[in-house]
């Protein structure tokens, strides 16, 4: 993994904020999730329409082992753009957990662009084990697979655990063995998630078919501790997983994802990125239902998107002027404009 991310960091500086002399392409090498995630299927989507309709820049999508090494690779200036969470942003503006020691190392602070879907969190098990496993606590002292180290959901579903004190086991594993893993009993339970309660990642599309699955539900004592905590669980049709998950409603703590880029791309481009966004929201859509959100309501999503993350990161002027624009701006953000040098 570690051969692996440090190809991708050197293709970044390769090639990442180059422009070509004779067509005045800008070239972006933005990181994203690694392949198998929501993230980085969202990625390849948005690039697809982004490098059509604006021909003045190329952008190139790079996976790596987990979003917070895209906004860690972004202040470092090994990546030109980056798959930001809110969880990420708040760990990075209070140097804690994942970014704990890490601000001698900034060259560039992280702007927030574009908010592209929530993404929600709970917890999966063997369906032989619902019998055995009734509320989230019942987890402690057993092996859990709460995703990647690098993840955000991971960070998200950690978050919820830790509030409610439990204290699981943690196991890595790679994605494509998460399935027999859980068959076989080497993990008791694992990371389920969706992107804008519409869609499930690849990697449990594919863990359905080695092994029958359920979720596991947080209790409502540990819903009503978990709300208290700041977290607002929200329900996501069971539906959405296209498999029988053995409950009538999934329980799932949602945080705030998307595709951001910093100063060194204009506000006009941003803005313009923005507009191209919102007018194909429905081709994205059809390409990644986790774009749903964009496609209902772009300027919501995004004033939702700010405000989880107003206080840690800056606002790009782009997405300020876009903000503004559909009525969506809130006066009192105006000092969180991010400014040039």
């Amino acid at each position: 993994m570690k051969k692996a991310l440090s190809f991708l960091i050197v293709a970044g500086l390769l090639c990442g904020v180059a422009v070509d002399s004779d067509s005045q392409v800008r070239d972006i090498a933005w990181g994203t999730s690694a392949v198998g995630s929501a993230g980085h299927r969202a990625q390849v989507n948005l690039a697809a329409v982004l490098n059509r309709e604006m021909p003045g820049y190329r952008i190139m999508v790079l996976p790596t082992p987990g979003a917070i090494v895209t906004v860690k690779g972004y202040a470092t200036g090994q990546f030109d753009g980056y798959y930001g969470a809110d969880i990420a942003f708040y760990e990075l503006a209070n140097d804690i957990n994942r970014f704990k020691g890490f601000k001698p190392q900034i060259k560039r602070y992280p702007v927030q662009s574009f908010w592209a879907y929530t993404m929600e969190v709970g917890v999966g098990i063997h369906a032989k084990d619902r019998d055995k496993y009734k509320q989230w606590r019942d987890l402690s002292g057993q092996r859990v697979f709460t995703g990647p180290l690098p993840w955000d959901v991971r960070a998200q579903l950690e978050r919820g655990f830790q509030e409610l004190g439990v204290k699981h086991q943690y196991v890595e594993v790679d994605l494509a063995t998460v399935g027999s893993l859980l068959e076989g009993g080497g993990i008791k339970a694992f990371i389920a998630y969706t992107a804008a309660e519409t869609t499930p990642p690849p990697f449990i599309t594919e863990l359905s078919l080695a092994t029958e699955w359920a979720i596991l539900n947080p209790s409502k004592e540990e819903i009503d501790l978990l709300k208290k905590a700041g977290f607002l669980p929200v329900e996501v049709k069971p539906g959405v997983f296209k498999k029988d998950v053995h409950v009538d409603k999934v329980i799932f703590l949602p945080f705030f994802y998307g595709f951001h880029v910093g100063l060194e791309v204009p506000e006009k481009d941003v803005y313009k990125m923005l507009t191209i966004i919102e007018k194909n929201a429905g081709e994205l859509f059809k390409a990644d239902a986790g774009f749903e959100q964009v496609r209902k309501d772009m300027r919501g999503l995004q004033r939702r998107g700010v405000e989880s993350a107003v206080n840690f990161v800056p606002i790009h002027p782009g997405l300020a002027k876009y903000m503004k624009e559909r009525g969506v701006w809130n006066p009192k953000w105006d000092d969180r404009i991010a400014k040039g040098k």
